[in-house]
């Protein structure tokens, strides 16, 4: 069995697209249910998220896997898998180790450093694990990610970057608008960005702050938290009236702001959309007065900080040990039912062995103690040194498993009972916290 990473997301296609793809819980559902019946995948987990939609899976078959997984994807986002194809990347293995561990960190996300992929990655791995979807293979894979991504926000400065993006905007909206102390704000969402949006805004010192959410309630603790007012959703077109700049990073599917709840004035007002799929219609940009900045805007401005970058090596050299690490246990794992299915073979013939000893000669309980000791230590002293190399070459590519199946191949060990060795019994939950 081969981990792979099947996916979409902003770095392979263009915005349009990736909208088309976003799939809605409904959707995510119909993914994993398809994959769950699909006889070249043995575990799959299904990420949704405005970034990315991606398939994590333990297959069989590699290209059997490939080319049905992709055939169920493009049946769950309703887009023709000769569209999808071109924008389709596929890693195996070692690559799709460092592919997740480089997710859960924010490497690859649009808004760089950002820490709500973590929270996915949480949702989804307890989606699959409660529709029985998960294995010991992913879940050992999605909670150790889960645990770098951790890692990087407490032992680095990758905040700083997510948050360098909103005070970026802030600062081109101050070049459009002029002293932020004079403007109107409005937050639409009350998620992590909308939250760090709202904090900035605040710090920024802006005339007034007023947050909206579908939910009041989380309206309400976030505009108590930035001294801001909350308002409610049905109000949204009167408090995009009165606001100089707009910050949206909701959720929905489909623009929050369109023709219809902005219209052209007098005055300039600038709107900035941090959402994926998109908040805010890219047709607005062309009403006077309107100034639109979305995250391709301020990510590609981003790409250009110098200390940024050096945050991103920092987080990049502490995933790229983590990774190596995982590796090497994961290869350790893979030989260990080898090397018990070997031991148990031993432990099998001395015992038979012993017995027809017994049935032959009348030996003392101290001397038929002493007989099964000696042939103990015969045996331990043989099969030392091929189980010590095996583990050694288990940290190697690929030579831990070329022994691995040279030793199954020696010793005539079942290949069904080293698998069966292999599956370690899970908590209740999952593993998952």
């Amino acid at each position: 069995m081969s981990l792979i990473v099947i996916g979409i997301s902003h770095r392979t296609c263009d915005v349009d697209l990736l909208e088309r793809a976003v799939l809605s819980p409904e959707q995510v559902h119909e993914l994993a249910q398809a994959l769950d019946t699909n006889e070249h995948v043995g575990e799959a987990v299904v990420l949704s998220t405005c970034n990315r939609i991606e398939v994590y899976a333990e297959v069989g078959t590699f290209h059997g896997a490939v080319t049905s997984i992709t055939e169920s994807f493009a049946a769950a986002t309703r887009i023709p898998v000769h569209e999808l194809r071109d924008h389709l990347y596929v890693h195996f293995e070692d690559r799709a180790v460092a592919h997740v561990f480089h997710v859960a960190a924010g490497l690859d996300s649009m808004a760089v450093g950002e820490s709500q992929i973590l929270g996915q990655l949480r949702s989804a791995l307890s989606l699959a694990q409660e529709g029985a979807h998960l294995g010991p293979a992913l879940s050992a894979l999605l909670q150790q990610a889960l645990r770098v991504g951790k890692r990087v926000h407490a032992e680095t400065d990758i905040d700083t970057v997510s948050r360098s993006l909103v005070e970026r905007s802030l600062l081109q909206a101050q070049a459009v608008l002029g002293d932020l102390g004079h403007q109107q704000a409005l937050v639409i969402g009350a998620g992590a960005m909308s939250g760090l949006s709202a904090h900035t805004l605040a710090r920024a010192g802006v005339g007034g702050l007023t947050v909206i959410n579908r939910t009041a309630a989380k309206a309400q603790r976030l505009a108590e938290a930035t001294a801001g007012v909350a308002r409610g959703w049905d109000e949204l077109a009167d408090a995009v009236t009165g606001a100089d700049i707009i910050v949206s990073c909701t959720g929905a599917v489909g623009h929050v702001l369109d023709a219809a709840t902005v219209t052209s004035s007098d005055r300039a007002r600038v709107l900035i959309d941090l959402a994926l799929p998109r908040d805010i219609d890219p047709a607005l940009a062309a009403l006077p007065g309107i100034t639109l900045l979305s995250l391709e805007d301020l990510g590609a401005v981003s790409a250009a900080d110098a200390d940024e970058r050096a945050q991103v090596r920092a987080v990049e050299d502490l995933v790229t040990a983590e990774v190596a690490e995982f590796l090497v246990g994961r290869r350790a794992a893979a030989v260990a039912p080898t090397v018990a299915a070997l031991r148990a073979r031993a432990a099998d013939v001395v015992a038979l062995e012993l017995g027809r000893l017994g049935q032959r000669i009348d030996l003392s309980e101290a001397d038929a103690a002493q007989v099964q000791m000696t042939i103990h230590r015969v045996v331990e002293k043989i099969l030392h040194t091929p189980t010590v190399r095996i583990k050694q070459l288990a940290g190697e590519e690929q030579g831990g498993q070329d022994y691995a199946a040279l030793l199954r191949t020696l010793f005539d060990l079942d290949p069904h009972q080293t698998r069966v060795a292999a599956i370690p019994t899970l908590p209740p939950d999952g593993g998952v916290r």
